[in-house]
């Protein structure tokens, strides 16, 4: 990798070799080969498998992985522009294997670098000695942007400001290991580590069990379980603080939310009050712990920090003064990333720990300094040249990375007098040279250019590796394409063991306690997102069974001018929705709305329900371009409604009793009850046209159960007494009502010392209302007054629990 290091690459013997067996090779890969020309461990029975297999199976499997990730929903934000656009996980399917010698090596290089880091970050914002000593340019500290002076003296409550680090390396050619890059910022990656796995060992499950792989569930138990402790200690709670839907790694937040037990969290999900971080539950405010930080550190708090920042916390710094809170990392150590301190690594490690770096890295000089300003200079064409502050890989940084000889004449001078001019913004590097491993690319295996990330886990008993970590895999022979952004692709690592391993599990081991979380730890603003996707998923039902019985009497009678169709038309209008349109518009927005709102709380959301609600909106979509006002779109009606009640089904069955099932069956409850109240009383007006009952119980759910209930003929006060006052329909107005009481009352502060909440009481006055009415008492007047009653009384809850 680099060049003034790297041994000459060794060449298979002659004759046939494991390789020469392989006919889908175009060549041989670095990382199945070792300098010698010897087959690394493992690879011979992953090809040997592979050539069993067949062209035709292995293609079937490596499907079988990707529809996985497909049904799981595992996606990144990709921006090709201003607006980002979630885009399918890139699976690579073959695995990159490391075998335990290398792996043991990797561990300890890790090791003793992440000691390195949290020595250096230590000192930073601490004694700052290095920069007193002449080990460290003050200029590096000074005007680096992610040096953030309000953190200085500030010393983490938990002693350490590295918890959670990921690395970047790289094999060159001739077998050597490399650091390419540090992340201590906000490491991203390894929930898809673990979903990589997953996909991977379902297309090749045999293979895998056939291999002692190391497990990766162990490190991730014993980093949740550190986080556990320390909250515990402090009685707070831990959380995990994510930007939000829109960051390109949202996915995996939730997921390792979900994974891990903890609660996701936005900025504006937090206070900070007298010195303490609280997180805003439907209980009230609750005490937080220990956040486990994904977003960056200067946007988290606008106060002290970014001013402009929308997703932080005010007083969020003043709480790490407090010593109340542990952020993991902390705040400032995104600076170790920052890539001029690459060319000070040896002396410092020397300096720090006694010894020289087990793990090296791309040699680097930062043109702030005479001499090395000078090298970069002469050497300029063989150099790659790059900000010195930049915290991009090279290979991810590409418009502000160049090699020197790729330049153009004018632009070679003109960075030259730049450089000569301004030297401590720029560094130079050795082209990273990295070596390949074998790609599936339309049914062929070809050599691409690799390199491993790799986390790092700060425990009880101190740093450990996890096992594997994944490959990020270029789209091409270039270098440049290994990145997410620019088509490359990640692979799962299989770390080869000597022996068997053990079956690891975040199970509770046999005899350990069992500790259960409070209800009341719902934050409000998963809360509103629930409430709303009950209410949207309720109203797409809705909107679907209008939809259906006027389509299926359009395509009857064909004259849509009839009187029952245009009022029928104008009741749609009044919820935007436009029966000109096979597929409404309106009906669009609001399942959209509803894939929205579920996807606020994906850490909450089974992935089975995501994928029926998702299905159902590419259903819909798929609709649209495809049928016809009439007998079409009453079939694609029928088959909406098919999937409406899978999802509320799932839903319904599968999801805990926990407070969060709650606020959705909330949501539901409300808008079936006003939806119902609403389009009864339209059909039931007395100008309504001839059919208007019939159409009314239809939309209803309830032709059978009137048939069965009543003697005699639907009639205004029939229909009325079924679909509003009768306790025993499930699709009543007084059954919604009677379910939200129950509800309601059931919420944390429901019922304090005896006494109703406001919620509460409004929910007991609708009900006891609808009890003692009477089918002619219900006019047109009264449901629509009723409608807006419910109304309040969602505010009314709003009001209690989300605000």
């Amino acid at each position: 990798m680099n060049s003034r290091n790297q041994q000459s690459r060794g060449k298979p013997p002659a004759g046939p070799s494991i390789i020469a067996d392989y006919r889908l090779l175009p060549g041989v890969p670095d990382e199945m080969i070792d300098p010698s020309g010897t087959i690394r461990p493992g690879w011979d029975k992953l090809m040997s498998a592979f050539d069993a297999l067949g062209a035709e199976e292995l293609a079937a499997r490596f499907e079988r992985a990707d529809q996985y990730l497909r049904d799981a929903g595992v996606f990144y934000r990709k921006y090709d522009g201003a607006e980002g656009k979630e885009r399918a996980w890139p699976l690579a399917h073959i695995p990159l294997l490391i075998n335990r010698e290398d792996w043991v090596s990797i561990s300890s290089g890790l090791r003793q670098r992440a000691e390195l880091l949290e020595s250096i970050v230590a000192d930073i914002y601490g004694d700052n000695r290095l920069v007193q000593e002449g080990l460290l340019p003050p200029e590096l500290v000074a005007r680096n942007g992610e040096f953030l002076r309000p953190l200085s003296g500030i010393r983490p409550v938990n002693g350490h400001f590295l918890h959670f680090c990921a690395f970047e390396l790289g094999r060159g050619p001739d077998g050597a290991w490399w650091v390419l890059g540090d992340r201590t910022q906000a490491p991203s990656g390894a929930g898809f580590a673990l979903e990589n796995r997953v996909a991977t060992t379902r297309a090749l499950s045999d293979v895998y069990a056939g291999m002692n792989i190391e497990r990766l569930a162990g490190f991730f138990r014993d980093f949740r379980n550190t986080l556990f402790a320390q909250a515990r200690r402090d009685g707070g709670r831990v959380g995990i603080l994510t930007p939000g839907q829109l960051n390109e790694t949202y996915f995996e937040h939730a997921y390792i939310a979900r994974y891990l037990g903890m609660m996701l969290l936005e900025g504006e999900d937090l206070v900070v009050e007298d010195g303490r971080v609280m997180v805003r539950t439907v209980a009230g405010l609750k005490p937080v712990s220990v956040l486990w930080r994904r977003v960056d550190a200067s946007f988290v708090d606008p106060l002290e920090l970014r001013y402009d920042s929308h997703i932080g916390t005010p007083g969020m710094v003043e709480a790490l003064r407090t010593g109340s809170i542990a952020m993991i990392n902390a705040l400032g150590s995104g600076i170790m990333e920052t890539r001029a301190l690459a060319a000070f690594m040896p002396r410092l490690c020397k300096h720090l720990l006694g010894t020289g770096l087990e793990l090296p890295e791309i040699a680097t000089w930062w043109c702030g300094q005479g001499a090395e300003r000078e090298f970069v200079l002469d050497n300029f064409d063989s150099l790659m040249i790059g900000p010195a502050f930049s915290t991009a890989l090279p290979f991810d940084d590409l418009k502000g990375t160049a090699l020197g000889a790729s330049m153009t004449a004018e632009q070679k001078l003109q960075l030259k007098d730049r450089i000569a001019s301004h030297g401590g913004d720029y560094v130079g590097q050795e082209p990273v040279q990295l070596s390949t491993a074998p790609v599936y690319v339309e049914g062929r295996l070809e050599p691409r250019p690799i390199t491993l990330r790799v986390y790092a886990a700060r425990t009880e008993e101190g740093w450990t590796i996890m096992p594997g970590g994944f490959a990020r895999v270029g789209s091409t022979s270039d270098t440049s394409a290994i990145a997410m952004q620019r088509g490359g692709q990640a692979a799962d690592v299989w770390v080869l063991s000597s022996g068997p391993v053990e079956q690891v599990s975040l199970l509770p081991r046999e005899g350990q306690k069992l500790v259960r979380n409070s209800p009341g730890s719902l934050p409000s603003r998963a809360a509103d997102n629930l409430i709303w996707l009950g209410r949207y998923a309720e109203r797409c039902e809705a909107t679907v069974r209008i939809l259906r019985a006027y389509n299926a009497r359009l395509a009857e009678l064909s004259r849509p001018e009839l009187p029952i169709l245009t009022h029928c038309a104008q009741f749609l209008e009044t919820i935007d929705v436009d029966v000109t349109e096979a597929m409404p518009q309106g009906l669009l927005a609001s399942i959209d709305s509803a894939v929205h709102s579920a996807g606020q709380i994906r850490d909450r959301f089974s992935p089975d329900g995501w994928l029926a609600l998702t299905d159902l909106q590419k259903t819909a979509r798929r609709f649209s371009t495809r049928i016809n006002v009439g007998d079409d779109a009453t079939r694609a009606m029928t088959v909406l409604l098919r999937k409406l009640a899978g999802f509320s089904g799932l839903v319904h069955e599968n999801m805990y009793r926990f407070a969060g099932w709650r606020f959705l069956e909330l949501g539901r409850r409300l808008e079936r009850a006003v939806q119902l109240a609403r389009v009864t009383g339209w059909l039931t007006q007395p100008d309504a046209p001839d059919g208007s009952l019939e159409m009314l119980l239809e939309i209803g759910d309830s032709v059978m159960s009137h048939r069965r209930r009543y003697s005699v003929s639907a009639g205004t006060q029939s229909v009325v007494d079924l679909l509003v006052l009768d306790p025993l329909n499930p699709r009543s107005v007084l059954f919604q009502m009677s379910e939200l009481r129950n509800q309601v009352e059931m919420l944390p502060g429901g019922i304090d010392d005896g006494q109703l909440s406001p919620a509460a009481r409004a929910a007991l006055q609708l009900h006891t209302d609808l009890v003692i009415a009477e089918p002619a008492e219900m006019t047109p007047e009264r449901l629509e007054m009723l409608s807006g009653e419910i109304g309040i009384l969602a505010s009314l809850i709003a009001s209690a629990y989300f605000t």
